[in-house]
């Protein structure tokens, strides 16, 4: 079962510094029928402005993935990390008990990201963050793991949960194949380009919700980046 959610029927909000389109209810957006997918809670693709972003504010017991699209956000918490997230890069913060945190785009352009939150196999615990690159070019026509909290994924940022952040960045007419296990579900949106999932089309920034699928065949149509998360 593949379910294509258009961009253009998402739910969303402009707040004039931030331009934000939600793939699940958030904040003033709510449907019943997108409370989430599986673990997976919240999918938001935000547009921030030059020189602005989310001040200081708390969370826990969630598992927060960004993706950077386009520019660079830069994040400070209340741990004393800090650090900048480059386009095609990612960065995890685990909530755990509580932390506090801002987000933001310092840069002279937009920001384009991917806000992705997921829930934790437990609560509570330490919290934390990190972040790391990952080239465009280490992920050419296949998948690579960006963060997990599965067996074997040591390599990726580490997330307290049993799911996999994976991306691909894929030319017109190559295709990747991503096996997914019994009874999980995907989420799946291109960041670029025009796919096809196992015949199913998609344009950049639609989402495909999936399950009952053992096998995603997905075809770029055009030069295409995609981010799929797979979850209990």
């Amino acid at each position: 079962m593949i379910e294509r959610r258009p961009f253009a029927d998402l739910g969303g909000a402009d707040h004039g510094w931030l331009r934000a389109r939600h793939h699940f209810s958030f904040a003033g957006y709510h449907d019943p029928a997108r409370m989430g997918w599986g673990p997976i809670r919240v999918w938001n693709d935000d547009e921030i402005a030059p020189r602005s972003g989310f001040p200081p504010h708390p969370h826990a017991d969630m598992e927060i993935v960004t993706y950077v699209r386009e520019g660079a956000i830069t994040h400070q918490d209340s741990l004393g990390n800090q650090g900048r997230t480059a386009a095609g890069d990612v960065q995890v913060m685990s909530a755990g008990s509580g932390i506090r945190h801002a987000e933001y785009n310092l840069e002279p352009e937009t920001t384009k990201i991917f806000q992705i939150w997921i829930l934790p196999t437990s609560r509570g615990g330490a919290p934390s963050w990190g972040a790391r690159p990952f080239p465009k070019g280490d992920r050419a026509g296949r998948f690579v793991t960006l963060a997990s909290g599965l067996p074997g994924d040591d390599e990726a940022l580490p997330i307290r949960t049993d799911a996999r952040v994976a991306g691909a960045t894929l030319r017109a007419g190559e295709t990747a194949e991503y096996v997914l296990g019994a009874g999980r579900h995907a989420y799946l949106v291109p960041a670029a380009g025009s796919v096809e999932v196992n015949g199913v089309r998609l344009d950049a920034r639609d989402g495909a919700a999936v399950r009952d699928e053992a096998v995603l065949k997905v075809k770029a149509l055009e030069d295409a980046e995609v981010v799929l998360v797979d979850a209990a």
